[in-house]
């Protein structure tokens, strides 16, 4: 007990660290407590941050920052707007679509469960399929009551969707045109000496713009190619499935595999077991392939530096904390407590820091 009092004293007794600490100690409560009132504000920063990069690039151009934080807005949301017009209308009827078929394709999956024991009958037994089959319909039914759920509060929330259409285009506009004077007036509650805090964001900055920036621009190349390959292969919902499959690369591997049934389960209920099906299935595999072995490479410059094992239990502990969020910056926040490890002074340091307190 003695040995961690003195750890304790001594790194408590360097103000850096006690700075460092109230920060993250800070921002984990407003994740946790303060996160619905603040999920604008949160939607704002990621947006603000993804478009900061090119209101630099036109600033290094001579461009003054207010005017090129007014042509990088407009242009951003120009293009949003043209996309929100060209494919959500195609996307919902999809989403309506598949809801409405979900009882069909139950049926067609617990047919071919029901089906293993004759054709298989070591491999299978009927009691097992029978288990599965009853367990898949129950599944499927919550999923459905879960998704109409979902879209009966859609068409309740229209006021809080066009809060969010207004704030948060309004404050990301503001974000990046007043982006030094919001960091001086953050400045001010920080200590004089903010070197640890420093590094620590330097280490954090440099991956988490690599991470933030390519994994959106990942998330719409691989949407857009899945969904052309399963249009030209012939597959339904090929707008729904690709727009799943871009958003199953926020979580590596896991995304992927949870992701594989729901194509396979469409390509076999319009296909069945013909080669049709099996196109669609080495489609997808090909995809996933090249998205890891090819694009990501390419598009992330600089690694992680996280172990797979890692990686994984980020993303099921932050997604279970915050969700969709918790997800979508599960890495990044991984890499801030990579980073404080890595930042954290050593006993020479800590004990230099005491005595130049005193």
């Amino acid at each position: 007990m003695q040995l961690i009092r003195d750890w304790l004293s001594r790194q408590l007794g360097n103000p850096q660290i006690v700075s460092l600490l109230l920060l993250l100690l800070a921002f984990w409560l407003t994740l946790t407590f303060l996160s619905p009132v603040f999920q604008p504000v949160f939607a704002a920063l990621v947006i603000a941050y993804l478009l900061e990069g090119p209101v630099a690039v036109l600033e290094r151009r001579r461009l003054r920052r207010g005017a090129a934080s007014v042509l990088v807005w407009l242009l951003f949301y120009a293009g949003v707007i043209v996309v929100l017009i060209m494919l959500l209308p195609q996307l919902v009827r999809q989403v309506t679509q598949i809801v409405q078929e979900i009882p069909r394709i139950t049926a067609e999956l617990q047919a071919w469960l029901l089906s293993l024991p004759q054709r298989y009958p070591a491999m299978f037994s009927e009691t097992q399929m029978h288990g599965l089959a009853g367990e898949l319909n129950i599944n499927l039914a919550a999923l459905r009551s879960e998704v109409l759920s979902r879209t009966h509060l859609l068409g309740v929330g229209v006021t809080y969707i066009v809060v969010y259409l207004i704030l948060v285009p309004l404050m990301v506009f503001f974000m990046l045109k007043d982006r030094r004077q919001l960091a001086g007036f953050g400045r001010r509650f920080l200590p004089q000496d903010i070197s640890l805090i420093r590094r620590v964001w330097a280490d954090v900055d440099r991956q988490l713009a690599n991470y933030v920036r390519g994994k959106a621009l990942e998330i719409v190349i691989v949407w857009a190619v899945t969904w052309l390959v399963f249009e030209l292969l012939g597959l339904r919902y090929a707008m729904l499935l690709g727009a799943v499959t871009g958003i199953s690369v926020l979580a590596p591997w896991v995304g992927a595999t949870v992701v594989t049934l729901p194509v396979a389960a469409v390509a076999y209920t319009q296909f069945g077991l013909g080669s049709e099906f099996a196109y669609v299935l080495i489609a997808y595999a090909v995809i996933q392939a090249l998205d890891g072995n090819v694009l990501v490479p390419v598009i992330f410059s600089e690694a992680n530096n996280l172990h797979p094992i890692a990686i994984i239990v980020a993303v099921l502990l932050f997604g279970s904390l915050y969700g969709f969020w918790g997800v979508f910056f599960a890495i990044p926040l991984a890499t801030v407590v990579a980073a404080v490890v890595r930042a954290w002074p050593g006993a020479a340091e800590v004990s230099a820091g005491t005595q130049g307190d005193g």
